[in-house]
């Protein structure tokens, strides 16, 4: 992925793979380029070891060549690990930032 086509706000997805179910309702991930052990809530599917998991968080910093995704925690992953699913778009001004002069 290009460096320009990533930016803070974006909606991305990162395909991370399940380690091992740690509890009933938490897995146990291993997320590609995070070199930190990560486990998220998995209450509804029930994945087995192996399977791919595609998790989904906002952009909140981009550096040369990693992306940070907010995740229910922070994590710095390299941008080639990282899929857009929605570019951020500002909000609309529905009125003028200045009044009208009189």
């Amino acid at each position: 992925m290009a460096k320009g086509s990533i930016n803070i706000g974006d909606e991305v997805a990162i395909t991370a793979t399940v380690r091992r179910r740690v509890t009933e309702d938490r897995v146990s991930v291993s997320i590609p380029s995070y070199s930190q052990p990560h486990s998220i809530v998995d209450r509804i599917s029930k994945v087995k070891h192996g399977q791919p998991i595609e998790l989904i968080g906002d952009v909140t910093r981009v550096n040369e060549g990693k992306v940070t995704v907010n995740l229910g925690v922070p994590v710095t992953v390299d941008i080639d690990a990282v899929r857009l699913v929605t570019a951020y778009v500002p909000p609309k001004r529905k009125a003028p930032l200045v009044d009208k002069p009189t």
